[in-house]
């Protein structure tokens, strides 16, 4: 068990309850501690895990002043919904953020931005699956219409599996306002649509990018694909004519990761 810091009060213990979400894996604790510590109430650690990526978090939480508890699998097991890798952080849940979080993290990145955009996706499941393939390829946030789209409810929380916590999703006004002012910061808007012949492996995803996917059935509105500076398509080589959003999401987002790759890696 981790020890408080010398001269460091740990927090006080507290029982999750509604207020709290549990967010789990290395990767997601590591970047709400690191994004979000304020918020973490408590660890849960899986009995007897010591190795050096645990004990990495279990330091970290000792600075901070965290408690830290022992749990065995199954109760850790009972409080998430995938992989937890032996590790879980009950915190506050984040609330979805505005136009101006979007500005502020544009301005400060130190890296080459990817957004997602969805375009009206109204299923709570396919939100929170879209969530999770965007946290896990590197994408700086994701970008929603504040109406006719799913917002930050339980449902998506679950499916997203500790990513609503750690991956800002930005809700604005107007989308097409929104699209226009991504062009201020370099951002290359690409859009997925049917009735065009480039794949989506012949863009350019190396620059500043923001990947539009439109809503279940429907694509993008109008006004969203007039925004777009490229269109692009996945190729579909059996009968059916479309992915569901969200795999179509992942799918175009690892093509992303794969282009953003360094040679070396890619020859591994």
């Amino acid at each position: 068990m981790a020890k408080p810091t010398p001269g460091r009060k740990p927090r006080k213990k507290a029982a999750p309850d509604n207020d709290q979400v549990a967010v789990f894996g290395h990767h997601a604790v590591t970047s709400l501690l690191k994004h979000r510590s304020s918020q973490v109430f408590s660890l849960w650690v899986l009995e007897g895990r010591r190795d050096a990526p645990i004990q990495a978090l279990l330091d970290t939480a000792s600075q901070l002043g965290l408690a830290v508890e022992s749990k065995t699998r199954d109760e850790l097991d009972q409080q998430t919904a995938g992989v937890h890798q032996g590790i879980l952080a009950w915190a506050k849940p984040r609330q979805a953020g505005s136009e101006s979080e979007l500005e502020n993290l544009l301005a400060t990145t130190q890296k080459s931005p990817l957004l997602l955009v969805l375009d009206g996706v109204t299923d709570p499941h396919n939100l929170g699956a879209c969530l999770r393939s965007a946290e896990a390829a590197g994408v700086d946030a994701v970008i929603v219409p504040r109406d006719k789209s799913a917002g930050l409810n339980a449902t998506v929380r679950k499916v997203a599996c500790g990513a609503a916590e750690t991956l800002p999703l930005i809700q604005v006004t107007n989308l097409a306002r929104t699209l226009r002012s991504l062009a201020d910061y370099g951002i290359w808007i690409i859009g997925t649509s049917g009735d065009t012949e480039t794949l989506i492996y012949q863009a350019d995803l190396t620059r500043p990018v923001a990947l539009v996917m439109g809503a279940e059935g429907k694509g993008m509105r109008r006004l969203t694909r007039e925004h777009c500076d490229q269109l692009v398509r996945l190729p579909m080589a059996g009968e059916v004519s479309s992915l569901n959003v969200s795999v179509a999401s992942g799918v175009s987002l690892y093509e992303a990761v794969r282009q953003r790759l360094p040679q070396a890696a890619l020859a591994e």
